[in-house]
């Protein structure tokens, strides 16, 4: 099994895990785009978490899964994308394409649903300044999209949406 991380999975995946690759998602881009008022922000100064929203494309990372661990794994990553059972990514299998040998393989990650409350689209700017005040249990959301940000150059991608938003930080 492979899991694709596009956000803070990426330096913190928190299972075990065989490898991990960069990989490409088609059909899907990395959004700051979910309202976070647990681990990124409060109800009363909320956050911005990434999700992942349709069209375009998304760099990430593939960790491969031993197959005796998969089920874990997934009770792990449904109870840590959706807290307390709030559903706000929707499991999906995808193809992503391996970056090193072009290999395309089945992988889960996690899909915004738009219909939830806590989707939104702010524009870059708006996202900024959210992202500049919030403050969770997981800590700064500053720190959120830095660190996913030097994770993915340290995998030699790049995202110039998110680098767009925090040359805004202020």
């Amino acid at each position: 099994m492979f899991v694709f991380a596009y956000g803070s999975l990426i330096w913190r995946p928190g299972f075990a895990h065989l490898g991990a690759h960069p990989a490409l998602l088609r059909g899907y881009h990395r959004r700051f785009c979910i309202a976070s008022r647990h681990y990124r922000g409060t109800r009363e100064v909320p956050g911005l978490v990434l999700g992942l929203d349709r069209g375009g494309a998304c760099q990430g990372v593939a960790f491969e899964v031993a197959p005796g661990h998969a089920a874990a794994v997934l009770d792990y990553l449904d109870a840590r994308e959706n807290l307390a059972g709030e559903r706000v990514y929707h499991r999906r299998e995808v193809p992503v394409r391996l970056r090193a040998c072009g290999q395309v393989v089945r992988a889960i990650t996690y899909v915004a649903d738009r219909s939830h409350p806590a989707y939104a689209r702010p524009c870059h700017l708006t996202a900024a300044r959210t992202i500049a005040r919030g403050h969770g249990v997981a800590g700064s959301n500053r720190d959120y999209l830095l660190n996913t940000l030097e994770q993915l150059r340290a995998y030699g991608l790049r995202d110039l949406g998110l680098e767009a938003i925090a040359a805004q930080l202020s």
